[in-house]
This record gives structure tokens, C-alpha cells and sequence, in this order.
């Protein structure tokens, strides 16, 4: 369901995230937000950026990072009552964030800056920083696997899950580290403009448009031979062909491989198995039929693979909430004037 603070195709206002940056933040998570969000355009129209992305501290001076450098900001936590979303990512000096489980009294005042209904996002450990301001009571929450234990020690009220990529409670949501944070970013824009809109974002940063929340986080990798391709070919080729039965020996025969391999090696290459891979994309092409065609749900169904309308209600339903019907009407508008010269650097898919 789109978000109580999500910013409609008609409203010209961007959704203002702001990030707090706090002592010992990461470089890279931090740097999530603007370039995933910057990345958010309405693709359907002008290309206006959907989203404006501000960094603050808690006092606005500068933030040492937990590399050898320190970065300036231009906002103190004033600017956290004036944000839609609110972004906490790691920190990997937590000592000077908590104190004896609770709060440092700097970060417990910037905290307070932030209005109710306010959209929470936490990257990796920042979900201690929202767990030790309450704000995590009686929630699920993801954070890095190896700090999992931790975070449901200190706070056992909440509940860990050391295994998931992102986890969506609503309005606070919490991801493990590193590229997880992009995967929940770009749920966040899918949830809020749809999948067109978080495809481009994903294009534009040259990510993955996808990732499931549920997918494992650590995700034990083989090495390929010289000569083995991997699945990647028959994944590929499955994409391809959602609209027919695709049996996993069909798949393995593809990439020359027998089943029990092929389940293995797909494991280990995606996280997840065939079949839970195979139904996660059929989903999503049903989702980018529901916006951008005219399709009725029984066609979509079967274009995607899903056989009847009533299994794709109940698919959608079970993954967003919401009917194929509730689905197209939050995600699919009449395009707005288009603009006379598209930006150059739009996509030439976008712009044909």
C-alpha cells in the first residue's frame, strides 16, 4: 500500500528525505539515499525528481566518518521536523550513539526534532539507534547478521531477524548493511510510484531492480569453473518465457545441467530456489503489466504465468496487500504533458 506520506504524480513538491548522519557513519550507506532517491524521476511525465534528499547532523558541524576523513553537512536536526522520511544509516562507533543501552543525550535531541507520522528507515545498525529510542517496541526488524544478536540482546522487545534483506513494518522499516540498504530503497520507491519509476532509479545507479526483503542475507557464493556459466543464461531466458510453464528440468537442460545441480548452483548464486525465484519474477511482471497496459487482470494472469486472475489476486494480495485492481489504480495515471525535448540523459529506452 502506498505510504501515508507518499507524494502523489499531482503534487509538485518532491518527498523530502532527510539523512541523519551520525558520528562513525558509514561512507557508502550514507551516500544511499541521495543516489538512490536522486535517482527517482517521474518518468511518466517531465522527469522531475520525486524525492529531495537532505543531509544533517545533530549539530550541524561536521561528522567523522569511520574512514580516514570527515564529511561537512549542511543542516543541524532542525531540518528532521521538515522531512517525509527519515534515514538512519550504520554507524560503526555505536559508543558514542548509545549509552548503556539507551540513547547519548545529543541523538535522543535530534531525535525528537522528527514529527509523528514520519516515515522511518534504518540501514544496518541503524536500527539500534531507532530499537534504543523505542521506536522499534514490539516491531520486526532487520539490521547486519553479524550485529543480530547484539541488537536483540540489548533489546529483546524487539524482534530480530538475522536472515532477511529488508523488513517492511509500515511506516519503519530496517535493512541489513552494505547494498541491502539500495534493496530497501528501491522498495521504498516501488512502494510509493510503482515499478516503473524504481526500474529507472535502478538503471540509472546500474543496480538490480530487485531484491525480496525475505532473500538471505549471506548468501555463501560458489566459484565458478572457467568453462560453467553458472544459471545466469537460463535465468535469463526464463525472464523470457514467463508466460508458459517453465519446468525446473526444463531450466537445468538449458544451462547443461542436471536438476540437483542446477537447484544447487541456482541456490547458491540467487539466495532462494528456483521456484521461489520463478514465482517472485512472474509477480513483478505482473505488477509492470498492471501499470503500464491496458490488460485485463485474467490476461495479465496469464501473460506473467499465473495462470488465473484469481491466483494473481491472491499472489498480489499476499506480497502488497492490496487487489490487482487497488494496485493499478495507485500506480497508473494518465500521463501529464509530456515535456517537448527529453533529457538527454534519459534512458533511450525511457525516451522511445
Amino acid at each position: 500500500m502506498p505510504s501515508a506520506g507518499r507524494t502523489t504524480r499531482h503534487t509538485r513538491r518532491p518527498h523530502r528525505v532527510v539523512v541523519l548522519a551520525l558520528p562513525g557513519v558509514v561512507p557508502f550507506e550514507l551516500a544511499i539515499p541521495a543516489r538512490i532517491f536522486g535517482g527517482a524521476r517521474d518518468v511518466r511525465a517531465d522527469y522531475r525528481p520525486l524525492y529531495e534528499v537532505l543531509t544533517c547532523s545533530v549539530d550541524g558541524r561536521p561528522v567523522r566518518t569511520d574512514a580516514d576523513f570527515t564529511i561537512n553537512v549542511e543542516h543541524d536536526a532542525s531540518v528532521l521536523a521538515t522531512a517525509d522520511s527519515v534515514v538512519i544509516p550504520p554507524s560503526h562507533v555505536l559508543g558514542a550513539i548509545l549509552d548503556s543501552g539507551g540513547l547519548a543525550d545529543p541523538v535522543r535531541r535530534a531525535l525528537k526534532e522528527i514529527r509523528p507520522g514520519t516515515r522511518l528507515i534504518a540501514i544496518c545498525t541503524g536500527a539500534f539507534v531507532l530499537a534504543a529510542a523505542g521506536l522499534l517496541d514490539g516491531r520486526p526488524a532487520a539490521t547486519h547478521w553479524s550485529e543480530a544478536a547484539k541488537l536483540q540482546q540489548l533489546f529483546p522487545s524487539v524482534s530480530v531477524d538475522p536472515d532477511v534483506l529488508y523488513i517492511d513494518d509500515g511506516d519503519v522499516l530496517t535493512s541489513a548493511g552494505v547494498a541491502a540498504g539500495i534493496d530497501l530503497c528501491l522498495h521504498v520507491i516501488r512502494r510509493d510510484h510503482g515499478s516503473a519509476v524504481a526500474n529507472f532509479a535502478a538503471r540509472l545507479c546500474v543496480v538490480p531492480p530487485r531484491r525480496e526483503g525475505g532473500q538471505a542475507q549471506y548468501v555463501q557464493r560458489l566459484v565458478p569453473a572457467a568453462d560453467d556459466g553458472g544459471t545466469a543464461a537460463a535465468r535469463a531466458w526464463a525472464v523470457e518465457h514467463l508466460g508458459r510453464p517453465l519446468a525446473l528440468a526444463e531450466l537445468a537442460e538449458y544451462a547443461n545441467m542436471s536438476v540437483r545441480t542446477f537447484t544447487r548452483r541456482f541456490r547458491a548464486e540467487t539466495g532462494v530456489s528456483p521456484g521461489a525465484w520463478l514465482a517472485a519474477q512472474r509477480l513483478d511482471y505482473a505488477r509492470q503489466l498492471l501499470e503500464g497496459s491496458d490488460l485485463t487482470v485474467d490476461q495479465v494472469a496469464d501473460r506473467a504465468g499465473l495462470g488465473t486472475g484469481a491466483n494473481l489476486r491472491q499472489q498480489l494480495r499476499l506480497a502488497s496487500g492490496v487487489s490487482p485492481t487497488a494496485y493499478r489504480r495507485a500506480f497508473r495515471a494518465e500521463p501529464e504533458t509530456a515535456p517537448e525535448i527529453e533529457p538527454e540523459w534519459a534512458p533511450k529506452a525511457e525516451r522511445d
